[in-house]
C-alpha cells in the first residue's frame, strides 16, 4: 500500500474506529478491499456490515438503492464512508439509515486540493482512485446533519463526524 494511504489508515483507526462502541450496528459504504471490516471484526465489533458495488462485500449494490437491497431505515448506529462521498452524493441515504443519535464518519478530499492528490497518486504516494471524483464537497455544507465535527488534515483531506439529531 502506498505510504500516505498506509499512514492515513492508521490514523483513521485511531480517530474514528476506536471510538465506536463495541455493541454498535455499523455499516461501511465502499468497503473495497475490506480493511475496515477486518479491523473491526478482529478487534471485537460483531455487528459490522460492508457494502460496495462489487463482491466480496456483505451487501453488494449502490447505497442510493438501500431499500431494494434489504436495509432498514434507522437501523445503524454508525456509518463509515471513507473516501466515498466524492464519488456519490449519499448524505440523504446515510441520514435515513442512521438511528437518531447515530454517527456518520467521513473522509474525503478537500475539493480545491484534489489535483494535488492526483499528483500523489501518479508518483505512488497515495492509493489510486477507483472512479472519478464527480461529487467533491465541502463537508461544512453537507445537508441533513446539524451536529458536525470537521477536521482538515494537511490541507488535503477532510475528516468529519456527523451526528443525527435525536428528533
Amino acid at each position: 500500500m502506498p505510504w500516505l494511504s498506509d499512514y492515513a489508515k492508521k490514523k483513521k483507526i485511531e480517530y474514528f474506529l476506536q471510538q465506536i462502541p463495541r455493541h454498535s450496528r455499523i455499516l461501511e459504504i465502499g468497503c473495497g478491499a475490506g480493511w475496515v471490516g477486518d479491523y473491526l471484526r478482529t478487534h471485537g465489533w460483531p455487528h459490522y456490515t460492508g457494502m460496495d458495488l462489487s463482491a466480496p462485500a456483505d451487501v453488494v449494490g449502490d447505497i442510493l438503492h438501500w431499500r431494494e437491497l434489504g436495509l432498514k431505515a434507522e437501523s445503524f448506529d454508525s456509518i463509515i464512508a471513507f473516501e466515498v462521498v466524492e464519488h456519490v452524493d449519499c448524505f440523504r441515504a446515510c441520514y435515513e439509515l442512521l438511528r437518531p443519535g447515530g454517527v456518520l464518519m467521513i473522509t474525503t478530499p478537500v475539493p480545491r486540493m484534489d489535483r494535488v492528490l492526483r499528483l500523489f497518486e501518479a508518483v505512488g504516494l497515495n492509493q489510486k482512485r477507483t472512479s472519478p471524483h464527480d461529487h467533491l464537497v465541502d463537508l461544512a455544507r453537507v445537508p441533513y446533519f446539524e451536529n458536525k465535527v470537521i477536521r482538515t488534515i494537511f490541507h488535503l483531506s477532510q475528516w468529519g463526524i456527523f451526528t443525527k439529531d435525536l428528533d
